[in-house]
């Protein structure tokens, strides 16, 4: 739901959305949720992944319907990688508020923290409702090394947020400096489609018209 700004600026110049709820009960599943929604796409298709759902869409994005990937405020793994090896890379920042499995294995975002860590440009009312309805995350999604690369074969955009308190900016900036995407960078938090919707539609819409 935190697409439907995105959605409907790209809806309304008839391109075919989909804004996908993935389980998060594991990189196979989510792929595999990925890979249903390309194959009901009518045509060339272009994957947008953010945070976490870098992960997914490098792997699900080999698929010859493909054409390109954006990448918004997300990891994107080479081969061998998980999301937990990319985080150690650099350090988290104070506000990062993304706490420890739980007894089920699955991952939450510190209430506490979840403002200034994850949506510090948003009003606190609206945060406070992402907060209560957040989805967990298995920790499988955080351990599964990637195997498919796919901005190795297919062009790749980046939006990368400099005031992200949950994917440190050094890291966005390390990535994309060896996948080669074409960079956007924008002053926003970690939600920056929620923030900044009309910026992240028209890269989306320029990979599409690539």
């Amino acid at each position: 739901s935190g697409w439907e700004s995105v959605y409907r600026i790209l809806a309304a110049k008839g391109y075919h959305v989909t804004a996908l709820q993935y389980p998060m009960t594991s990189l196979e599943d989510d792929v595999a949720a990925l890979n249903r929604a390309i194959d009901k796409q009518d045509g060339p298709t272009i994957l947008v992944g953010h945070s976490y759902g870098g992960m997914i869409i490098t792997e699900a994005g080999v698929s010859p319907k493909v054409t390109a990937l954006v990448y918004v405020a997300a990891f994107e793994p080479d081969a061998g990688e998980s999301l937990v090896t990319l985080v150690q890379t650099a350090p988290a920042a104070p506000e990062n508020g993304i706490l420890a499995p739980d007894d089920k294995g699955f991952v939450y975002y510190d209430e506490a923290k979840f403002h200034d860590g994850f949506a510090g440009d948003l009003p606190k009312d609206k945060t406070a409702f992402m907060y209560a309805s957040q989805g967990a995350i298995s920790v499988k999604c955080f351990t599964t090394p990637a195997t498919h690369i796919a901005w190795k074969e297919k062009p790749s955009y980046a939006i990368l947020t400099t005031d992200d308190k949950s994917i440190n900016p050094v890291i966005q900036e390390n990535m994309v400096k060896r996948s080669g995407a074409k960079v956007t960078r924008i002053k926003a938090s970690h939600v920056v489609f929620i923030s900044h919707p009309k910026e992240v539609a028209a890269v989306i819409e320029t990979a599409a018209k690539r």
